[in-house]
């Protein structure tokens, strides 16, 4: 086959609209084949002869999109001294942009005798391994515009593919579970309904399915198990596996964009599918093992492991970190997505041992054009020593805020001691972002994500119900600050039904209202179960698939209208923290930005945070305190909003405060459904808190003509409703009483 002297840059396989250039990096490697399979799997090896700064090229006139290809690298076989080469394993080129096929699991792709981890197999691997595919990279972007949503503005939807869209009965069968899906109208027109700004898709980067999970009838279903960081999961297309996969991608980002949605990607670039020395070679162990993994310095034949998954990637070597950040550029300037969730993301700040917050990495990408643009979201730990570093990522970065997890949870289900930091974590958690220059918007507000219970299990179950998993209950969180209400598991009494409706509800409100960026589960807003297990990641079945059948559509419709307040009002997602200095409203009295209030109506004192009512609070949001200009330089501000809180068993009597916050106030949100669409409140007036339960009060406002789209409204309904289903339930008059 003819070739010609290539490019050593860049890596990987690009077809130019003559041919292709091939080029791979390898500093160990004695010698490299570039194989080419065509149809039949026939196997033609073409010896690649330039080699310029450790990387192999040639340019192959005749190449086309659709080609299937793999490497041969030779080299010596020392795991004691870190080198793995075998050139009887085909060897998937960590550039490739598309793939063919699966890991077929067979001692063919493993470089070791199975029994004998020390010794050598050179059994050939190809008709086992999947393929690398030259792609077509032109694609018509119809004018494609990113949204660029600002943090302040931003409300994520974390989602898998097929598990948000395989049992949608409004998408075509054979669309089902792929990005073709995500992008049909119903699941976009959802997302709208819901005022979703960006969706989170679970990784898309091409992995790979264990073999311990396949012999047990199971899945890598998550996907948190990278081997190719530049191509989409083949397995989420419904066109193709020839490339057709980044066509059908780049067409599902389009209609996102064209809905004002921006895509974000969980990537995984923390460890790949190879796993420790027991694993197969089936990319980069097979190229260059000491250049991409971390090795342990008193015996290199094995793996450091900070990820719990046998290998992390070498973040200190130039060549790795370049693959690292021509992935990321890759998918922002070529499938024009908005940014990225880092799993594990502390793993990529160990440039030696400890957590290094000035790590290369963080570096490269503080300077890069390209990926410093874009959003970025830290997953701030790892399983290594110090790896749980939530406050502790670059300015530039935002974080998962597990601490507003796990303080929300315990709120709700009235654990004691809580109320300081929940405090702290409903106004933006300052005490973790802002001494580093960051505002409120670096955290990552959630309280259920796809690692853990649903937000239905949530309030459903004390303990996890994984034993379909088949690691005898063994695997997944035990400690989840969960609460049954009384039950465990699926009930048909109405009063622990009612507790667990309300509870939801508190949740999403709770998240909705805090300061920060709001991050929804998919389906939590539906009433999504998972029978309780709370580490679906194997579960490629009913048990992860969002039920669109039995759908809590008046928690959508709840959902849905916090959001819409959200959006409606600037006091909710401040771009600056609160910081308690009084602010001028139009009768010249000056009322602080923020003021805590106990259920007497007047504002906490520092030792009320510890006193017996620590279950119940109040807080005020000057609406005139926002301090901040919109883009045309106005001064920002809004209405006054109360927001009561009770998470305790009891009822709270609440005194409203006086005329100073406001004259009067209209309910707007009240969780339990007893205050929705009621008269005005006035100063001094006790408005009784059901026990688990919020209310939200706006400053009083004059009713407009026009159709009621008030979040009382969206209650109301959805709270009458839901109960009228229940089986038992109370008629809707009596329970109003």
């Amino acid at each position: 086959m003819k070739t010609w002297p290539g490019s050593a840059y860049p890596l990987g396989a690009t077809f130019d609209g003559n041919g292709t250039n091939f080029a791979l990096f390898s500093e160990g490697a004695e010698r490299v084949e570039l194989c080419l399979f065509d149809d039949d799997d026939v196997e033609t090896r073409i010896e690649l002869i330039d080699v310029d700064a450790f990387v192999w090229h040639a340019y192959l006139p005749n190449i086309a999109p659709g080609q299937r290809y793999g490497y041969r690298v030779h080299g010596p076989y020392d795991p004691a001294n870190g080198q793995r080469f075998n050139a009887s394993k085909l060897l998937l080129d960590p550039y490739a942009k598309a793939v063919d096929g699966q890991v077929e699991w067979d001692q063919a792709v493993f470089s070791y005798p199975f029994g004998d981890p020390d010794g050598h197999n050179d059994d050939d691997s190809a008709t086992h391994m999947m393929k690398g595919v030259v792609v077509n990279p032109f694609f018509d972007w119809g004018g494609d515009r990113l949204p660029k949503t600002p943090y302040s503005e931003s409300f994520i939807y974390e989602a898998h593919v097929k598990g948000l869209t395989e049992r949608h009965p409004g998408i075509p069968e054979e669309i089902r579970g792929t990005y073709s899906a995500i992008a049909h109208p119903v699941i976009i027109e959802h997302l709208k309904r819901l005022g979703v700004t960006a969706i989170e898709l679970m990784p898309v980067h091409q992995f790979v399915n264990d073999d311990t999970l396949e012999q047990k009838g199971l899945s890598n279903y998550w996907g948190y198990n990278t081997i190719a960081f530049l191509a989409p999961q083949n397995t989420y297309s419904s066109t193709g596996q020839r490339g057709q996969q980044v066509q059908e991608f780049k067409g599902m980002v389009r209609a996102l964009h064209a809905a004002g949605i921006e895509v974000i990607l969980d990537v995984v670039y923390n460890h790949t599918a190879e796993g420790n020395h027991m694993g197969p070679t089936l990319s980069m162990r097979g190229i260059d093992n000491e250049a991409y993994y971390r090795l342990e310095d008193d015996d290199k034949r094995y793996y450091t492991d900070y990820t719990g998954t046998g290998n992390s990637l070498n973040v200190g070597n130039p060549h790795a970190l370049q693959l690292i950040m021509d992935s990321l550029r890759y998918w922002v300037l070529e499938m024009h997505v908005d940014g990225f969730r880092f799993d594990l993301a502390a793993t990529l700040a160990r440039e030696f041992y400890d957590v290094d917050r000035l790590a290369a990495f963080f570096e490269l990408v503080q300077q890069d054009p390209v990926v410093s643009q874009v959003k970025l979201i830290a997953e701030p730990w790892d399983v290594g020593p110090g790896g749980y570093q939530v406050g502790n990522f670059p300015p530039q970065w935002t974080e998962w805020n597990g601490k507003y997890r796990d303080t929300v949870r315990d709120f709700w289900r009235g654990e004691p001691s809580t109320l300081g930091e929940f405090a702290s974590r409903l106004t933006g958690s300052a005490d973790l972002y802002e001494n580093s220059g960051r505002r409120p918007v670096a955290s990552v507000n959630f309280v259920t994500a796809h690692d853990g219970f649903t937000l239905r299990d949530l309030v459903s179950y004390n303990e996890k119900h994984n034993d379909a998993n088949g690691e005898d209950g063994n695997d997944g969180e035990s400690h989840n600050r969960s609460s049954n209400n009384g039950v465990e598991g699926p009930t048909d009494d109405p009063a622990v039904l009612v507790r667990r409706s309300r509870q939801q509800r508190n949740f999403i409100a709770t998240l909705l209202l805090s300061q920060g960026v709001p991050m929804l589960l998919h389906g939590d807003e539906l009433g999504r179960t998972q029978g309780g297990n709370n580490n679906g990641y194997a579960q490629d079945n009913e048990i992860t698939w969002v039920d669109w059948e039995n759908v809590d559509q008046q928690l959508v419709d709840f959902t849905a209208a916090l959001a819409r307040l959200r959006r409606d009002h600037p006091t909710f997602r401040r771009s600056r923290f609160f910081d308690g200095r009084p602010a001028l409203r139009e009768q010249d009295a000056p009322v602080p930005d923020i003021v805590w209030l106990r259920p007497d109506g007047t504002p906490m004192q520092p030792d009320d945070w510890d006193s017996g009512f620590g279950r119940a609070v109040g807080v005020f949001l000057n609406g005139n305190g926002i301090r901040e200009r919109d883009r045309r330089g106005e001064q920002i501000t809004d209405a006054h909003f109360t927001v009561l809180f009770n998470a305790g068993d009891e009822p709270v009597d609440f005194s409203m405060p006086d005329v100073d916050f406001s004259p009067q106030w209209d309910v707007l949100v009240d969780t339990a459904g007893n205050r929705a669409n009621t008269e005005p409140v006035a100063p001094g007036e006790t408005l009784p808190v059901e026990p688990k339960s919020l209310i939200v009060l706006r400053e009083h406002r004059e009713p407009e003509s026009e159709v009621d789209h008030s979040v009382s409204s969206s209650l109301t309904q959805g709270l009458t409703t839901a109960i009228d289903e229940v089986p038992g339930a109370a008629p809707k008059a009596e329970v109003a009483r």
